[in-house]
């Protein structure tokens, strides 16, 4: 993997680094546009974001206010090193681009990879972020600050699990995909 800092996103999904397509390529069945993604996303977000607290919050009833400082601050510092594990999956050049105003930091390469891969390399981070330290949160007394931070990077992981529920329901075995500016391909080898 060879990443490359491209700075703040333009919106313009034509500067996007992309390969060639592939022959027989099939668009994935996705958003029509980012309004339409971030309505999805956000729905996502908000049913997690509900019954993940619900868990957390049954689990130590009150949680202190610096606790929740320290859950946030920590979700704020792991941004940049979630896009790095993302990046880490790639074998060749990826790219990363922000845009925080608009609430944006992601990588994108243009190779192809197969659909576990793409399904390891979405779900990698939220697994790390987000699962462990809400399961160790949920076991271990006194981590509160754990859970918060857990539950924090799984609601935002909710675009990583829209494109996972994609590749899984649209990619037929053996099928290989790969991103074309904005949106993701599949293909069969």
């Amino acid at each position: 993997m060879k990443l490359h800092y491209m700075g703040k996103y333009n919106l313009d999904p034509d500067s996007l680094p992309h390969g060639e397509h592939k022959e027989g390529a099939v668009k994935f069945r996705e958003a029509g546009d980012t309004a339409e993604l971030g309505r999805i996303v956000s729905k996502v977000s908000l049913i997690l974001l509900a019954v993940l607290m619900t868990a957390l919050l049954y689990r130590y009833r009150s949680i202190p206010s610096e606790q929740w400082l320290i859950g946030l601050l920590l979700f704020l510092a792991s941004l940049f090193p979630h896009e790095l594990l993302h990046a880490v999956c790639f074998r060749g050049d990826v790219y990363l681009y922000t845009n925080l105003v608009q609430g944006m930091l992601f990588v994108v390469g243009p190779e192809d990879m197969s659909k576990a891969r793409f399904v390891f390399m979405s779900l990698l981070p939220n697994i790390i972020f987000g699962l462990v330290p809400f399961v160790v949160a949920m076991a271990l007394p006194e981590l509160g600050w754990l859970g918060i931070f857990g539950t924090i990077s799984l609601t935002v992981g909710a675009g990583d699990y829209y494109n996972v529920k994609n590749a899984l329901t649209q990619m037929p075995k053996g099928a290989r995909c790969y991103l074309y500016k904005y949106n993701s391909y599949w293909y069969m080898p």
